[in-house]
């Protein structure tokens, strides 16, 4: 197994893409700890992945919260020893069906500074773990 003995955190765990992200890396031996805003998908998901024998833990977290990303990371180094993986699958609010010719400029860049912020704060808080 891959990642068998590694940590992995995933971001917008019950997803569509993170929770098949999420089935993976447990698949491939890693523990998981799964974040996400709504606990009855995430809830879901740890028991999905328990009944197939994989490890797997939720946490209901923002990841706009730079200070709840913080003290989950710390969380996971504490309960299992490290982070090892980092994988963002949260969503970015965008307008859609709107051709681009009559978008505001505003609703082009919110997905934009969404996304920027969120892999900082996810990726950001990882790697300081991780380089420890």
């Amino acid at each position: 197994m891959q990642l068998a003995g590694k940590n992995a955190v995933v971001y917008g765990a019950a997803g569509s893409m993170g929770s098949a992200v999420s089935r993976a890396f447990a698949g491939a031996g890693a523990r998981v700890f799964l974040a996400g805003r709504t606990a009855a998908t995430l809830d879901a998901l740890v028991d999905e992945i328990r009944a197939a024998g994989g490890a797997a833990e939720a946490a209901v977290l923002d990841v706009d919260d730079l200070g709840a990303v913080h003290d989950h990371a710390a969380h996971v180094v504490a309960t299992a020893g490290s982070l090892d993986v980092s994988f963002n699958a949260v969503g970015m609010d965008a307008v859609q069906n709107v051709p681009f010719v009559d978008m505001d400029p505003d609703d082009v860049l919110v997905p934009v500074t969404q996304a920027v912020r969120r892999h900082t704060h996810t990726a950001g808080t990882a790697a300081r773990h991780m380089v420890a």
